[in-house]
């Protein structure tokens, strides 16, 4: 990708027995404020002229810009983009702090949680303990420095994007080879992720459901004809117009994340621990092997933790001004969001490690010991359950690590045409995407297996830029504490991030995976 394609996206991103799930990873607003451009510089005859072209009007001085007074110091040295008022995700700002908890509670937790107790094996119940918590605490500081970095007081600019807010700090060139390639794989690949998970649960769901009827029975789907229709169904609810108008999805898809990694958890601790379990960390007896085996385990870890690369899209969504900054809500929200992913994840990895121990399934972790341990002396009606809403929490999950691609592609028809992208052609774009990821799930369908290497690249934009971001925008003190705290941090993150993707290929090309093109199970 070329320079142009970072600059696109506008500046201010006895029944018969149920098989295991196959490995897995992990209302519209009348209001239409642009917002400002981050880098360019204009005198007065620009901004004369910008006044008479065919952009949209701004009607009162609250939708010139989101900050109110600072704006009128601004208007020397920015401009403003009408885009923002055509794109999803500043299309629509009425968003509220109850908004910000549904998006970041629907984005932050996910099937890759999973397999944590997975990473335990490795690392024991100590380092296991202490690496969650650090890895947890640390994301929680940097998903701090992200709401503080949204808007800027002094210059009324806000970054509505990931992808904006990098360029600013590191400039085009540098943000093509460091960030466009994690960001993307963060959310498209996500995406393809979620289709291969609510295709195959799809399967197991109707599985349990039907039991032994043979009319279910006798013609049943395909994996890859469950994976059309869950593709279809992600595509459909697709056509919300905006982030603000996926809210209620969001709900639903928090709403049953933390419903299946409950049931999960809760019905693996009540069953007991499993005859035989051990806590001994496996070792290899290669000193080698055994330090990228412990590498590895720390990037699924990492991997547990994504979604920062939407922060500053949710945050995008509410309205500000200098007596009520975005960032107090936003903070508010997500302070309440990772209370419940805490209460989620760290139950899930303790109780998950307790129950099965060494036994714990490499691919697919606790979902598919559920099936297996207990698929037979667990009700129907909490299989099923835990099937559904793993489908429903998939299917939302997707409209959230969608947006910013539909973000990116009809941000190239408004630069072009001058105006917002119409029904038809976004309907058509986000309906090629989708069913451009159904193709690579299909292709692809052990992407799962890559979890270790996925969390290495995708680690620097969750624990290391956002400290990069801090110490180039807000320039603190030299020496001074917050100096330290994230140039180590920065550092440390990009260092870890080099390292786990040298420790996940390495264990792939020393364990294998099973590769099979365009044959999921």
């Amino acid at each position: 990708m070329g320079n142009d394609d970072i600059s696109s996206a506008p500046v201010t991103p006895s029944r018969p027995p149920i098989s295991a799930p196959p490995s897995q990873l992990h209302s519209p607003s009348l209001s239409r404020s642009p917002l400002l451009s981050a880098a360019d510089h204009v005198d007065g005859t620009d901004i004369a002229k910008a006044s008479k072209s065919s952009t949209p009007r701004i009607r009162t001085p609250r939708f010139i810009s989101p900050l109110g007074t600072p704006i009128r110091k601004a208007l020397q040295l920015t401009k403003l983009d009408p885009q923002d008022a055509w794109l999803p995700i500043t299309e629509s700002r009425n968003g509220n702090a109850y908004y910000a908890a549904f998006h970041t509670l629907c984005s932050g937790i996910g099937i890759q949680a999973l397999v944590l107790p997975v990473a335990f094996t490795i690392l024991g119940w100590t380092w296991g303990i202490i690496n969650l918590s650090v890895a947890f605490i640390w994301q929680l500081y940097t998903l701090y420095l992200l709401v503080q970095l949204h808007e800027s007081p002094e210059t009324g600019i806000r970054y509505s994007r990931y992808l904006q807010l990098c360029v600013a700090t590191f400039g085009e060139r540098l943000t093509k080879w460091l960030a466009l390639c994690p960001i993307l794989d963060l959310s498209a690949g996500t995406c393809v992720a979620l289709l291969i998970i609510g295709g195959s649960t799809s399967k197991i769901f109707y599985q349990t459901v039907c039991g032994s009827h043979i009319s279910c029975m006798s013609t049943p789907l395909t994996t890859v004809q469950w994976f059309a229709v869950f593709t279809s169904a992600a595509v459909i609810l697709s056509q919300l117009p905006n982030l603000n108008s996926i809210a209620g999805v969001s709900l639903l898809g928090a709403v049953t994340a933390v419903g299946y990694c409950t049931l999960i958890w809760v019905v693996s601790v009540l069953e007991g621990r499993l005859p035989g379990v051990s806590y001994n960390p496996i070792r290899d007896s290669s000193p080698v092997v055994r330090i990228f085996d412990v590498l590895n385990a720390i990037g699924i870890i990492a991997f547990a933790f994504r979604g920062h690369n939407l922060t500053l899209e949710i945050q995008a969504t509410m309205p500000s001004d200098e007596k009520h900054p975005s960032r107090v809500p936003m903070w508010r929200g997500v302070k309440f969001a990772y209370l419940v992913v805490a209460l989620c994840l760290f139950p899930l990895a303790i109780g998950g490690y307790w129950a099965y121990g060494q036994k714990i399934p490499e691919n697919g972790g606790m979902l598919t010991a559920l099936y297996t341990f207990h698929g037979h002396d667990t009700s129907r009606f909490i299989l099923a359950l835990t099937s559904l809403f793993i489908i429903i929490n998939a299917v939302s999950s997707f409209q959230i690590y969608g947006m910013p691609i539909f973000d990116i592609m009809e941000s190239h028809y408004t630069r072009r045409m001058k105006k917002a992208c119409p029904w038809w052609l976004r309907a058509l774009s986000r309906g090629v995407f989708g069913f451009g990821c159904f193709f690579v799930a299909v292709a692809i369908p052990f992407l799962g297996s890559l979890a270790g290497l996925v969390g290495g690249l995708a680690l620097p934009v969750t624990l290391a830029f956002p400290c990069f971001m801090w110490l180039k925008i807000k320039k603190p003190k030299m020496f001074s504490s917050m100096w330290w705290i994230n140039w180590v941090l920065g550092l440390l993150g990009m260092t870890l991030s080099w390292i786990l993707v040298a420790a996940g290929t390495y264990v792939i090309i020393h364990t294998g995976i099973k590769i099979s093109f365009f044959n999921p199970q």
